[in-house]
């Protein structure tokens, strides 16, 4: 299952856990209120796992690839991290399902505090379209990770402050009716 906590607000190495003292787990509930969706899968049999293929027909998750985010396989691997850490908000979905390894997306909740993902092995996450947040590596250093699109993949990383996309306005208003 899932683990999510509320950050501290250290700058030290973002690829430590960096829970709040005292520890503020964050259950599946308020991820779902937040947007954030979340799936256990077995990530043995990626390649024919009816489970995904139903979430990706659902969902209409039509295009993916797989990407390993390590120093030996990722070209500009630092570059990279760096730009993954930086908040951001995307106009689409983000769709990331765990195959090997693990790492941390960091997620905005309605008072702009940060909560913390810690994803593994099997672990499959849903962001909403207009969320700020950002992904690092976790100490291991390593993931290999499904990524998943509704249609052609965009990648455009949009920086904060984003506020002015539609995306955007559209996840606020999620909020306040879910509020």
């Amino acid at each position: 299952m899932v683990q999510a906590w509320y950050m501290d607000e250290s700058a030290e190495d973002p690829r430590r856990p960096h829970r709040a003292e005292p520890s503020r787990p964050v259950g599946l509930a308020q991820l779902r209120g937040l947007g954030v969706l979340y799936w256990k899968l077995d990530a043995d049999k990626y390649e024919s796992d009816p489970e995904l293929d139903r979430i990706r027909r659902e969902r209409s998750y039509s295009w993916m690839d797989i990407i390993t985010i390590c120093r030996e396989k990722l070209p500009n691997y630092e570059e990279k991290l760096k730009m993954f850490y930086e908040e951001h908000l995307h106009l689409d979905e983000e769709i990331r399902y765990v195959l090997e390894g693990s790492g941390y997306f960091d997620v905005r909740d309605k008072e702009d505090k940060w909560i913390r993902i810690a994803v593994e092995k099997g672990d499959m996450i849903t962001l909403p379209a207009g969320i700020y947040h950002r992904f690092t590596l976790d100490e291991t250093n390593y993931v290999k990770a499904m990524r998943l699109f509704a249609g052609e993949p965009v990648w455009t990383a949009y920086n904060r402050p984003a506020d002015h996309y539609n995306a955007r306005a559209e996840y606020l208003k999620f909020l306040a009716e879910t509020a």
